[in-house]
């Protein structure tokens, strides 16, 4: 099985089934005496991590990161940092039921199709359980990011048709956090709670909204044609499972507007050249703009659901069939932390691969 790496020269390797022994990664490229607080990266962990409230899956996971190798004294040391996780709370025979079965919306057949053999317990390599080694390699980015003013910060935009129009200039993570919907928005966040708790009494799901902001890059990251940051973080948002959409800047709703409206007009202020609106979310050209990167990505309901479905077997027999075990009604608080975790990865590696030009920009001036 190819793709299973992300990043150029920044790059994440994972590894890991969601009921096997354990889930890890390897990342290649990270540069040597960054200060790490592995407290810090468990904390990233464990926002993503089950259990955490009555709204989410009920699986049971402490999901400690054990530290391999690449980090001594608490800092980096330019070899790899390699990571694992281990699994303790799998209950496989809640899969045996559906071995013979494929799943609606699942991956199941597309799986099946392409390898000929898939392990089935959890989704095998195709569970979202993979994601929880994305934040921890994100934790580290972030590590990375901060000594450069670099924020990632991600919230619930929407549940549902429940969607907050707020606009949040003083967000926080604490603030994020402070609901288990983790949206900032109190009286939305209530309407989202109600919303997933009706939903698991009835054994059904719902899709989302996850809203990003990355603060503080500078202009200059990405490139004109084939490695655009917007393309990028696109790839990257997109590779997220149940991810089913994508919007930088206004997106969609540019296509509505007129040049007029949309353009974002320079100007001067503090003796430095910007932007007086951000329409385009901080990237022009598929470069950054020094203004902030806003976006936002779509998440379907999961497919898990404790509601009847018709499906077929693997002879094409038709059935019906109820899928249960502990899943999440919505997806979309426990992707805020994923969604994080792949900005920061992003950021993280264009800068690195920024270092190539600024360094050659020094030598020949």
């Amino acid at each position: 099985m190819a793709s299973n790496s992300f990043g150029e020269i920044l790059r994440i390797t994972s590894f890991g089934e969601s009921h096997g022994t354990a889930m890890g990664g390897v990342i290649d490229g990270f540069p040597p005496g960054v200060t790490i607080y592995l407290d810090v990266v468990q904390q990233y962990l464990n926002r993503r991590k089950p259990g955490q409230s009555a709204v989410v899956s009920q699986r049971r996971e402490a999901d400690k990161i054990e530290v391999l190798s690449g980090i001594f004294q608490n800092k980096t040391t330019g070899s790899p940092i390699a990571f694992i996780i281990r699994n303790s709370d799998q209950r496989s025979a809640d899969y045996d039921a559906f071995s013979n079965i494929y799943r609606p919306s699942h991956a199941d057949y597309t799986y099946d199709k392409k390898y000929g053999h898939a392990d089935l317990r959890g989704g095998g390599r195709s569970s979202a359980r993979e994601t929880l080694v994305r934040v921890a390699a994100g934790a580290f980015a972030m590590h990375l990011l901060k000594p450069l003013g670099i924020q990632v910060l991600a919230y619930t935009h929407q549940i549902g048709n429940i969607t907050t129009n707020e606009q949040f200039p003083n967000i926080t993570q604490a603030i994020v956090d402070a609901d288990p919907t983790r949206c900032p928005d109190a009286v939305a966040a209530l309407q989202m709670k109600k919303l997933l708790e009706e939903l698991i009494e009835h054994g059904d799901s719902v899709g989302g909204v996850v809203a990003c902001t990355i603060s503080g890059v500078l202009a200059g990251l990405g490139e004109p044609v084939y490695n655009k940051l917007s393309a990028a973080l696109a790839s990257a948002m997109m590779g997220i499972n149940a991810a089913k959409g994508f919007e930088v800047g206004e997106g969609f709703a540019a296509a509505l507007r007129k040049g007029s409206e949309h353009n974002d007009a320079f100007v001067v202020e503090n003796n430095a050249i910007t932007t007086r609106t951000n329409h385009s979310g901080g990237i022009q050209g598929g470069i950054s703009n020094g203004q902030p990167i806003n976006f936002r990505v779509a998440f379907k309901p999961p497919a898990s659901i404790a509601r009847q479905q018709t499906t077929v077997d693997k002879s094409g027999r038709e059935m019906q069939i109820s899928v249960t075990g502990r899943h999440d009604p919505c997806v979309v608080p426990r992707a805020v932390p994923v969604v994080e975790a792949m900005a920061a990865l992003v950021i993280a590696d264009f800068y690195l691969r920024n270092l190539v030009y600024e360094s050659f920009r020094l030598k020949n001036n």
